[in-house]
């Protein structure tokens, strides 16, 4: 199937439940250096609903980049590199540990373009989690889809970010990674794509330097900035767009400014590259 020819896709839908339980937010906790303190009834962070859900695809059923094969719930677009782009969230109220989850996930919009890398498709799923129909929150989340790089391709030139100093942010943060982390995350949201653990696959297939930072985790950090220093505040709304791969090879700095309700965070490449931009609304 042509990738331009996806109309029938849109607005498909796939329904599913899941128990919060705490081992998986004590396990987060535990990775993030904190001492696992997780019961029931304890409030699921803000992005850590993505510890849960997890797609239950049968091994067999995994395709060459570590996903599962596309064309059951989403569209079965040939072009082999995924990414998530972004997300945009609304929150009314927090999940809690023991709960049962209503997960109801809808395909809301498809699109193709051709950029300077080449063609690219564009997938937006809308998810929305719900206790006893009562709606929780909704999140919309982006993805691409793109081809390849040709062999011995530079990697594409992005623009620096603005400078991350003192005067210029009021909370900073630098983060070392490395394949344990990854691997960590991978394991905890059963995330088998290649990108993430897999050197040679990313170096010699998809034209990394090095092992790819999950885009989710950068969120996720952002978000844990914005906590950190607004521990009593309640984040209504969320949004967030990738615009630049992190890697495993070198640190990286997130960093977040907050007034009059309002923040904005972002996080940059050892070399002063914007990687990813989110806004906050505060209550």
């Amino acid at each position: 199937m042509s990738n331009d020819n996806f109309t029938s896709w849109i607005g498909r839908q796939e329904q599913a439940v899941d128990i919060i339980d705490n081992r998986p937010m004590r396990l987060m906790q535990a990775m993030l250096d904190r001492t696992p303190h997780a019961t029931t009834g304890t409030a699921l962070p803000p992005l850590w609903h993505w510890l849960y859900f997890s797609t239950e695809a049968l091994q067999k059923t995994i395709g060459p980049d570590g996903h599962p094969e596309r064309g059951s719930f989403l569209p079965p677009v040939t072009l082999p590199r995924r990414m998530w782009a972004g997300g945009r969230f609304k929150f009314e109220k927090p999940l809690r540990i023991g709960e049962t989850v209503d997960k109801t996930s809808t395909i809301k919009d498809i699109k193709t373009k051709n950029g300077r890398s080449g063609k690219l498709c564009f997938v937006t799923v809308e998810h929305v989690y719900s206790v006893k129909d009562e709606q929780r929150f909704s999140e919309q989340h982006d993805i691409v889809y793109r081809d390849n790089p040709p062999p011995g391709s530079a990697q594409p030139t992005r623009q620096p970010a603005p400078p991350s100093d003192n005067q210029s942010w009021q909370w900073q943060r630098v983060v070392t990674p490395d394949p344990v982390l990854l691997f960590r995350y991978s394991a905890l949201t059963f995330n088998g794509h290649r990108i993430h653990y897999d050197r040679t696959y990313c170096q010699e297939v998809e034209g990394y330097p090095g092992l790819v930072f999950h885009g989710p985790l950068t969120a996720t950090l952002l978000m844990d900035l914005l906590l950190k220093n607004n521990p009593d505040a309640w984040i209504s709304a969320f949004d967030f767009r990738a615009l630049a791969p992190l890697f495993d090879t070198n640190p990286f700095k997130i960093v977040g400014n907050e007034e009059a309700g309002s923040a904005e965070l972002q996080a940059s490449t050892h070399q002063g590259i914007t990687a990813m931009k989110a806004s906050a609304t505060l209550t």
